[in-house]
């Protein structure tokens, strides 16, 4: 599977160019699925093209069958597997 995230400090965003490459829905992809074949493709075809001032998206690949959330601090985020936890 192919997630998208961002790999620098100041936070996932979208240059204008990959907003119309996205079409009118493009602000699901700020709270929604990173795993969208759509924002992969984007990010994948647009390459550098697809950021705005803050972000430095990236597609990273983890297996299927995995469960995850994504993390971050500062706007720089990772892929976390998810895991149980009790208090």
């Amino acid at each position: 599977m192919k997630v998208v995230i961002n790999d620098c400090y100041g936070g996932f965003g979208l240059s204008r160019e990959a907003e119309k490459y996205l079409g009118g829905n493009w602000y699901d992809y700020y709270t929604g699925n990173r795993a969208n074949p759509n924002l992969v493709r984007c990010v994948e075809e647009l390459g550098d093209k697809v950021n705005d001032h803050y972000s430095c998206l990236k597609v990273v690949e983890i297996p299927d069958d995995v469960e995850y959330h994504i993390a971050e601090h500062g706007g720089k985020e990772w892929i976390v597997e998810n895991h149980r936890t009790w208090s």
